[in-house]
């Protein structure tokens, strides 16, 4: 993560959107986010940093495992159960190749960084030890990439009905459907999106 998005999660100086779900609207041009729930971890005057929840890798957690060497081919079979069902999602377009689990507060290393009082964010190699050993949090997702903003750009975003913002929901964070996750967080708000235009604003 450069040092931009890096310094927002640490200052903890809290923006408007911090801790929501940013939900992309019809009209949103950029293919990237197309249909895209992103949980942002942190906002505040310097920009904003967050994650695609809904945008499958092709890669499994098991898979990623075997090429960062952490585990041979041959335990990937025995792996603990929370570990064979963690997704692995493309976060965004940035670093696609660094790796970020967002997860429960139950799991700290030195390099955990708190994004709400209930949501931590590691972006090392032990936590991904942690959870091939069964020692990692009780609920996690894996994402390879973020998404980041510079210092007023998503305000400019929202403005011009690219997102629509919503509390955000941990049982969306957490869960492996992701084919409907985009659906049910604007039902989360009482929204259908197939009756949403593109000249819809903030809820």
């Amino acid at each position: 993560m450069d040092i931009l998005h890096e310094s927002l999660l640490e200052d903890g100086e809290r923006g408007c959107f911090d801790g929501q779900f940013l939900l992309a609207m019809p009209g949103l041009s950029d293919s990237n986010f197309s249909r895209t729930v992103i949980y942002i971890c942190a906002h505040n005057s310097s920009g904003a940093v967050g994650f695609i929840l809904n945008r499958p890798q092709s890669i499994s957690f098991s898979e990623l495992m075997i090429q960062l060497e952490l585990i041979q081919p041959d335990d990937a079979s025995s792996l603990p159960r929370a570990a064979l069902e963690l997704n692995v999602q493309a976060g965004g377009p940035v670093e696609t190749g660094r790796g970020f689990v967002l997860h429960s507060d139950d799991y700290h290393s030195e390099a955990t960084l708190p994004v709400s009082e209930e949501l931590s964010l590691t972006a090392t190699v032990d936590i991904l030890r942690a959870i091939t050993e069964d020692r990692g949090p009780k609920r996690a997702t894996m994402m390879l990439g973020y998404s980041g903003w510079g210092a007023g750009q998503l305000e400019d975003e929202v403005s011009a009905n690219g997102w629509l913002t919503c509390p955000s929901v941990d049982d969306i964070i957490f869960d492996d459907v992701l084919e409907t996750k985009y659906e049910r967080a604007f039902a989360s708000i009482g929204i259908d999106p197939a009756m949403l235009s593109s000249e819809c604003g903030q809820a």
